[in-house]
């Protein structure tokens, strides 16, 4: 490994199988670690097990020789219990799933064989399937735990690994649209990754899945493969085809293969593409700084501007909270403000492309009566999907003078 301080890492945390790169500076691309000595294996099994002395844990292949020889307690389904809130039940303990999840973490870190690995990372991503808001919660605080500072790590979905894994090849790999076959077994999604080159900043899109299912017996699957492959690609220009996933084999895909290679087409299969995205994303963060024109539409992106208006020093000034632009589990703000003679909080909105401004009000029931400008809160805004933000405001009060009440509002809104 040629890295050994400010280290750039990708974890595709994977519902059965995970992986993890990190960022060679000197090959300017991502590195798969292999997850046993003097191996090729770069994926281990999402599992942890708590060893036979009751105090430490293991994780992938050393969990499950662990749980199989040495009678150690195997938590094989690390993916649902991302997706809790509820403790675990481990040798008569309850532990927290987000404490599960940083010692996982812990675990695979340890591939890198670095003394001090939390000192000496930069920016750790973590990327899942899909993030719901526990699991976001749950990785937020399995990374505080570990020692992580907010700035140096990031979540992130697949889609937008995938972004990232495309965006940081070579140009000529992605300057016209990608197309992107993902196998599992029989099944086969495609999606198509166009770039709006119409306009600053280049939007980048994945367009809609296509899904099929392919015949076991080699050649129906040949068959099958390559009538999806006429319907998705058409005769559209692509620079680059990618495919990934467990079920494609170049044995029984004879005309398949010379047909995705058409035109010369580029076509790159392999099995560390979120890793190795994941990865991308730190290095385009803190190294590269390529894709400073192009922004990613994400499923997940907050397309709303949410400010307030306020007086700052004394003058009226729009004062702004969260910027649309940015995956919903990265939007969060807070302040303090003192109220005027008001008693509620008014909200404005801005969506992305439509230069009409709205005001939403928020009403604080029972808010203690005092005289003007005695009154200060503390305004939290937190999203939980791509179009539910919470809000939660906290009575302050007005230092000796007027005791905070305790009391607190909140309210969960679709902007």
């Amino acid at each position: 490994m040629n890295e050994t301080r400010d280290l750039i890492i990708g974890i595709d945390f994977g519902k059965e199988y995970s992986q993890i790169c990190y960022y060679d500076r000197k090959a300017e691309e991502p590195r798969s670690l292999p997850v046993k000595v003097g191996s090729s294996q770069f994926e281990m099994p999402t599992c942890l097990c708590l060893r036979p002395d009751r105090k430490t844990y293991c994780a992938g292949l050393e969990a499950e020789y662990f749980a199989r020889e040495k009678g150690g307690i195997l938590l094989d389904d690390l993916y649902r219990i991302s997706r809790s809130r509820e403790a675990i039940q481990v040798a008569g303990e309850e532990k927290e799933p987000w404490k599960l999840l940083a010692y996982f973490i812990r675990e695979m870190l340890k591939f890198l064989g670095i003394q001090e690995i939390i000192r000496n990372t930069k920016c750790l991503t973590i990327t899942m399937e899909t993030l719901d808001e526990v699991q976001v919660e749950n990785l937020q605080k399995a990374c505080s735990f570990l020692g992580l500072a907010p700035e140096r790590f990031m979540l992130m979905d697949y889609e937008e690994s995938f972004y990232y894994y495309v965006m940081t090849q070579k140009t000529e790999t992605w300057n016209r649209s990608v197309g992107w076959y993902s196998f599992a077994g029989n099944h086969v999604t495609f999606r198509k990754l166009t770039i709006n080159s119409g306009s600053k900043p280049y939007l980048v899109r994945l367009e809609n899945r296509t899904e099929t299912d392919l015949r076991e017996k080699p050649e129906e699957r040949d068959e099958d493969f390559v009538g999806f492959i006429k319907e998705t690609l058409g005769e559209d220009l692509y620079s680059s085809i990618q495919m990934n996933g467990e079920g494609f084999d170049q044995e029984w895909a004879q005309r398949s293969v010379k047909i995705l290679c058409y035109q010369r087409r580029k076509v790159f299969f392999g099995n560390n593409l979120f890793a190795a995205g994941a990865c991308g994303a730190g290095a385009e963060k803190y190294v590269l700084h390529k894709l400073k024109e192009y922004r990613y539409m994400s499923s997940s992106m907050v397309l709303t501007d949410v400010g307030m208006d306020m007086r700052v020093m004394g003058a009226p000034a729009y004062y702004p909270l969260i910027e649309a632009g940015s995956n919903w589990y990265e939007c969060r703000a807070t302040c303090e403000l003192i109220l005027d003679d008001a008693e509620e909080l008014v909200f404005v909105v801005e969506n992305m492309g439509d230069e009409n401004k709205k005001r939403m009000a928020m009403a604080l029931p029972e808010l203690p009566k005092r005289p003007v400008k005695t009154t200060r809160l503390s305004v939290s805004l937190q999203y939980i999907s791509q179009d539910q933000c919470r809000i939660t405001v906290k009575d302050l009060g007005f230092g000796e003078m007027f005791p905070s009440s305790g009391k607190v509002w909140t309210e969960t809104v679709h902007w």
